[in-house]
């Protein structure tokens, strides 16, 4: 088991620290499960000249359900998917992960209302075991269409594991899938079911969405604010959309689809998270504004994995010796360590920097592919 509590006094030496204001040569001293200063040399683990990187905190990961459902039909048993899941978050350097589980169904995977709550049991029992090797919270992505997500709200949002709120709507034709045929031609595929079955679904998720959305809207605002914890607008289009997450008092658009909204919500004060997969890519999958646009333009506080687990890592790395983009490595890994962990408010960590939990990767590049050697949290090595 992973008792982070006896982490001991440990000297990480003969590495390129990535700090807030550079890259430091030298050795690194973890106390007590905190960073304890640096120095020049020192005995201890030879790092072999690898960089050594705050922890990444990722603040959604679609990565849960490809564990809990590893075939469309197959159902696979929580406790031993999570520790799969979490086995492959801690290997791409992530220590602390905001596991994004959904809140209702739109049209797909309707099981999601009856697993949730075991779900989220299997992810306490485990922690309280010390199963995982990174951090795990909770990240409820509320899906508004689903009249069932007011009493799954209800059931989940006290839970001392849920730290952050998205707000969702996967109704075609506005936000993430404006094209209706397209998004229709998608899922019954995804779902392996026939057009006739696929339309009566759809035309019931319409239905939903035009009679209960707002409600649903309304009463997940109203939670997640009454929690105090913090909330995203998911997949915003349009100024419109920017304009009403402000007006509900969120802090954070999450994957803004366009340039226009992205810029609205800079101009209107949020954070913006998008997909580190996006920017790997080249571009979206879904044909919406690509990140490197907006890294260009400093519209992107966060990047997140989205549905690639160690996709932060790589896209750190690439950002930094991408010269068509102002980061160096300090200020892109910033955009999955520190800048994610202010947004949340865990500001014991996301920085080397003495006095904040020692929650660290050492990170090789290979043919510049980064390669995580190890891993720390909380001074104790989990990888």
């Amino acid at each position: 088991m992973f008792d982070l509590k006896s982490a001991d006094a440990v000297t990480l030496s003969n590495a390129r620290i990535v700090t807030p204001r550079g890259i430091v040569e030298g050795a690194l001293t973890l106390e007590g499960g905190r960073i304890a200063g640096t120095s020049r040399a020192g005995d201890g683990i030879d790092l072999g000249g690898a960089f050594l990187i705050p922890g990444i905190v990722d603040l959604h990961t679609d990565h849960v359900e490809r564990h809990t459902h590893p075939r469309v039909s197959v159902l696979w048993p929580f406790l031993p998917a999570l520790m799969a899941h979490d086995a492959v978050v801690i290997s791409g350097g992530t220590t602390t992960v905001f596991d994004s589980l959904s809140v209702g169904a739109s049209m797909k995977r309707p099981e999601r209302r009856e697993i949730l709550q075991p779900l989220i049991a299997a992810l306490a029992d485990g922690k309280t075991a010390g199963v995982f090797r990174a951090d795990h919270l909770l990240h409820l992505r509320c899906e508004i269409s689903d009249p069932t997500t007011i009493d799954l709200v209800d059931a989940s949002i006290a839970h001392p594991l849920t730290r952050l709120v998205s707000v969702m709507d996967h109704t075609p034709g506005d936000r993430q899938s404006p094209d209706i045929d397209s998004w229709f031609q998608h899922m019954i595929h995804e779902m392996e079911v026939d057009e006739a079955t696929g339309h009566a679904m759809m035309d019931d998720l319409f239905e939903r969405s035009r009679t209960r959305g707002a409600e649903v809207r309304a009463h997940v605002v109203a939670a997640a604010r009454a929690a105090t914890l913090p909330l995203m607008s998911h997949d915003d289009r349009s100024e419109a959309h920017v304009d009403q997450a402000r007006a509900e008092g969120m802090g954070m658009a999450e994957f803004p689809t366009t340039l226009e909204a992205a810029r609205r919500a800079r101009e209107a004060g949020l954070s913006i998270v998008m997909g580190a997969p996006n920017y790997l890519r080249g571009g979206s999958q879904s044909g919406n504004v690509a990140v490197a646009e907006l890294l260009a333009l400093g519209l992107v506080d966060a990047l997140a994995s989205d549905y690639i687990p160690r996709s932060p890592l790589d896209a750190a790395f690439r950002l930094a010796a991408d010269p068509a983009l102002p980061h160096d490595l300090s200020a892109a890994l910033a955009l999955v360590t520190d800048a994610p962990a202010r947004m949340t408010g865990l500001d014991d960590r996301g920085r080397i920097e003495d006095g904040l939990r020692a929650d660290l990767a050492a990170v090789r590049l290979v043919d510049d592919q980064p390669v995580v050697q190890a891993v720390w949290r909380a001074g104790k090595q989990v990888f």
